[in-house]
């Protein structure tokens, strides 16, 4: 996959710092900050390996709301990731809610959300991302074009793998951390959370996909370690 669209841009790596009104450092920023430089390490060797430049996206960490190049956010919406700005949106009260109302606890669980966010700036630099809203645009009804995102956010989910492969490769990694990485994937795959509210399964609405598809995608990138394995479009 990393062979198959031209060279990105190179940029010099951004900071981790946020517009005025950041939350100032806690212990919990520190871990997402960590988290951020480690994903980036792996993606930086991977795309040099593919005679590819990196550019590295800003890790925003925000609170109630924030202002993006893809317009205004809240915290309602989860952590995201904006393309216009090549920046990953968290806002930390999320991780309580990951753990409190989708019962997905642990520092791994929280690690497989922003691995999957970073996986979207992957899909970006590839130029994945502007193939599929293509797709979505000239899509015949809003099933279908939904079927693009779904496709999309698995293969995030894929990529979230394979840097999870090169922690457990390394040795930082145990089977206690996989499974809670397991847990946060099928804690949000689309068929739970509209059953949690009492909804109708429909899978015609999915933008994310099922628990299983998740949890599925997200193994096969953890067991090949290859983001060439990670073709949701196929």
């Amino acid at each position: 996959m990393l062979n198959e669209l031209p060279n990105a841009v190179p940029q010099a790596p951004a900071g981790q710092d946020g517009p005025p009104g950041t939350p100032a450092p806690t212990e919990e920023s520190e871990f997402v900050t960590f988290l951020t430089e480690d994903i980036q390490a792996l993606w930086a060797d991977e795309f040099s390996r593919a005679g590819r430049d990196y550019r590295y996206a800003r890790v925003n960490m925000f609170t109630g709301q924030v202002d993006t190049a893809c317009g205004p956010a809240t915290s309602a919406v989860g952590p995201f990731y904006c393309p216009a700005d090549s920046e990953v949106y968290i806002d930390l009260g999320f991780f309580d809610e990951l753990r409190n109302r989708f019962g997905a606890p642990g520092d791994f669980a929280q690690a497989y959300v922003i691995a999957h966010e970073f996986g979207h700036h992957i899909q970006n630099l590839l130029g994945i991302s502007d193939e599929v809203r293509e797709e979505e645009r000239s899509a015949r009804s809003e099933a279908d074009a939904n079927q693009w995102t779904v496709r999309l956010e698995l293969q995030a989910d894929c990529l979230a793998g394979v840097w999870a492969h090169s922690v457990y490769a390394r040795g930082d990694l145990d089977e206690g951390d996989v499974q809670e990485g397991l847990a946060a994937a099928q804690s949000v795959g689309d068929d739970r959370i509209q059953a949690q509210a009492g909804m109708r399964v429909n899978p015609e609405t999915w933008t994310h996909g099922s628990s299983e598809q998740r949890q599925r995608w997200f193994t096969t990138g953890f067991q090949s370690g290859k983001a060439d394995d990670c073709n949701t479009f196929g």
